[in-house]
């Protein structure tokens, strides 16, 4: 059967074509050359816009890490915090190292001193003696020791300790003994002279039984650098003793007639509390100080020994229990970290001239 070639049905369409395009006609001349230029400012503005699309994706990675980042850093903190919290709370509790209540079992009480005996520090009076309190009046403690590794101090803060210590003695009728470590002169020896009993290590330094009131003169370098004191008090001596000021004889000799009298008041304590066993020498009161083997044959101490041995061999309650009050945690690392060194600066600065 012969067709006509007009007769035949149409092709069928290309599947990648768009049914839309089946009925366009293709562009030609200057139509064809619009669309091509069409077409490229397309791929243009698409190749132009992918660095934009790039900034954005990494800012958008910037942030999101910086926010992980940040979140990280924030719990490490809170943690930090919270770990600095409950350190503080259990340095509170870890502070009160005396009981809490009392003990039946019976034991040795010891109360530490060491460091410089003044009010502010570790070995004041307040603390001592709120110390000894405690250790007298728990009904199991058998003696107390006062275990010492002080140079000395203020002669009021030692004093204040030693009255208390014979206060509680005749009150609890119990005994109390020092163990010397490494030093116990000069305000420490005035409160150790309150105890029944002193026991040194050999090398232990012992005595320095006197007073001393130290200071500067700066007047010479005044007038080298051309400085000159302007002084205004009203009282004659007000500013006695004053580093920038010449040195008064009168106030001179006042200031030495009151060193005198609380050495004075040293001698006394230290007669009382070893009686007989003190043996006077024209040193003894000289402020000089001995080594251990030296202060027993002086009668300044009364054997050797220490914390373990006295417990053990003498009070004969091998179990020892510490009263000592202890700085907490947060007052420790302020310590630690010079917290104190501004307050220090200006006490050195008031307190140019001090008794010891």
């Amino acid at each position: 059967m012969n067709q006509n070639p007009n007769d035949l049905p149409n092709p069928i369409p290309d599947a990648t074509e768009r049914p839309e395009d089946m009925f366009s006609t293709p562009p030609t001349g200057a139509s064809a050359r619009a669309s091509a230029g069409s077409t490229a400012g397309t791929a243009g503005q698409a190749s132009a816009a992918r660095p934009y699309e790039q900034v954005l994706e990494q800012f958008a990675s910037e942030y999101l890490r910086d926010r992980r980042s940040e979140r990280r850093w924030k719990i490490f903190f809170r943690l930090l915090w919270a770990s600095a919290f409950l350190l503080l709370v259990w340095g509170m509790f870890a502070s009160q190292r005396h009981h809490g209540g009392t003990s039946a079992a019976p034991h040795t009480a010891l109360v530490e001193v060491r460091g410089e005996i003044a009010a502010d520090t570790e070995a004041s009076a307040e603390l001592i003696v709120s110390a000894l309190k405690n250790a007298f009046e728990d009904p199991g403690t058998v003696a107390v020791v006062l275990r010492m590794n002080s140079p000395g101090g203020s002669p009021v803060q030692a004093g204040i300790v030693n009255d208390e210590i014979r206060r509680l003695k005749a009150l609890h009728n119990k005994k109390v003994y020092v163990v010397v470590e490494e030093m116990c002169a000069s305000g420490a020896y005035y409160i150790a002279a309150g105890a029944d009993e002193i026991y040194v290590d050999k090398a232990s330094i012992v005595g320095s039984i006197g007073v001393l009131m130290d200071g500067f003169g700066f007047t010479g370098l005044m007038q080298k650098v051309g400085v000159e004191r302007r002084l205004m008090t009203a009282g004659e001596n007000k500013g006695m003793l004053d580093p920038f000021s010449p040195v008064s004889p009168k106030q001179q000799a006042y200031a030495q007639a009151m060193l005198d009298q609380i050495h004075q008041q040293f001698i006394k304590v230290v007669r009382e509390g070893r009686g007989d066993r003190l043996k006077e020498t024209p040193e003894t009161f000289s402020g000089l100080f001995w080594n251990g083997e030296q202060a027993v044959k002086l009668g300044l101490a009364d054997g050797m020994g220490n914390l373990d041995y006295v417990a053990r061999e003498v009070i004969k309650a091998e179990d020892v229990v510490d009263y000592t009050p202890r700085d907490n945690v947060a007052e420790r690392l302020a310590k630690r970290f010079g917290a104190a060194m501004g307050a220090g600066a200006v006490k050195t600065m008031r307190e140019m001239t001090s008794i010891r």
